[in-house]
């Protein structure tokens, strides 16, 4: 009914002309593999007992249970599940407030200047303060 090498039209094109979709065409999705749902039912219990364990710590107690299985692996697994560790995130972006703020740079640079790069290196480049040599 479908030709998957046809010469005009794809497979998109040949769906929606008989009016179907293409995940009939493709098939159900692949199921989890019966050592995955076993990693997840020890990922849930073990999680259950250590909440405050990452994907590294994770794996690392799995391996010492005898289980031979990665880092990227749990990290999968325990995102599918929805999990992440019960513990304080990096506040990288709030700043001290007893700290004193720099002004960016506008990048009014000298006329010298093609790139920012130049600008850098350029002596007539000043944060927020217009060139003398530019008009």
């Amino acid at each position: 009914m479908i030709a998957p090498r046809h010469p005009v039209l794809s497979i998109t094109g040949q769906c929606a002309l008989i009016g179907g979709s293409r995940l009939a065409w493709y098939g159900p999705g692949k199921s989890e593999s019966p050592l995955n749902l076993a990693l997840r039912k020890l990922i849930g219990a073990q999680f259950m007992e250590t909440p405050f364990y990452g994907s590294r710590q994770m794996a690392r107690q799995l391996r010492n249970q005898g289980c031979c299985v990665g880092r990227k692996r749990i990290r999968r697994l325990m995102a599918g599940m929805g999990l992440r560790a019960v513990c304080p995130r990096p506040r990288t972006m709030v700043p001290h407030p007893e700290h004193r703020r720099i002004p960016i740079c506008s990048g009014t640079w000298g006329s010298s200047a093609r790139t920012r790069s130049d600008a850098r290196r350029s002596p007539t480049f000043r944060c927020g303060v217009a060139s003398p040599t530019s008009s």
